[in-house]
């Protein structure tokens, strides 16, 4: 674990998910796709991630930070009813934005990030516990992600995470929509 003296908690380090991000591109681009992403735990750390890969704006058209649960709702078009029977940190929620920032910024695949950073747990769920999602024109994928680590690190963690998805989804390899990923964030 980073030294909180010498490291900034805040920090999501990019690199471990760069060769995700670039996959993700270069699979949607050849598929003439454009690229949205809707982030929660992440703050806009995916869409930095997708942005540090040049090209990136060819495929890349924007993303929502929606940290609030009513701006889940009131801007990314989750339906109250999912907020109130399953949280934000839950797998339709995920699944939702994933769908709705497609719909608000016109593109063909949304990824989705919601979880919790930690330290403290969020809805009587413990740090850690991320819900990524991807939507694609053939339907909506999501994934669980049991995280270990500081907040950069399940940050870091979930940034790969929704990207190592996005790249599975686009490449077709078989994905199961409810397995728990035990992704090394280290």
């Amino acid at each position: 674990m980073p030294d909180p003296a010498t490291s900034d908690p805040a920090t999501l380090d990019p690199a471990r998910a760069l060769p995700a991000a670039a996959r993700v591109l270069a699979l949607a681009e050849e598929r003439g796709l454009t690229l949205a992403t809707a982030e929660s735990l992440t703050g806009g750390g995916v869409g930095a991630v997708v942005t540090s890969v040049p090209g990136a704006s060819r495929v890349y058209v924007g993303g929502v930070v929606a940290y609030a649960g009513r701006v889940k709702v009131e801007l990314l078009g989750v339906p109250p009813e999912v907020v109130e029977e399953h949280g934000v940190v839950s797998e339709p929620c995920a699944r939702a934005m994933a769908e709705g920032v497609c719909r608000l910024l016109g593109a063909d695949i949304g990824v989705a990030t919601t979880g919790v950073a930690g330290p403290d747990p969020q809805e009587g769920k413990a740090a850690g516990t991320v819900h990524v999602a991807v939507a694609v024109p053939g339907g909506t994928h999501a994934r669980l992600l049991r995280l270990d680590g500081d907040r950069s690190a399940v940050r870091t963690g979930t940034a790969r995470g929704v990207l190592e998805l996005a790249a599975e989804v686009l490449a077709g390899a078989p994905v199961e929509p409810d397995a728990d990923s035990m992704v090394d964030n280290r």
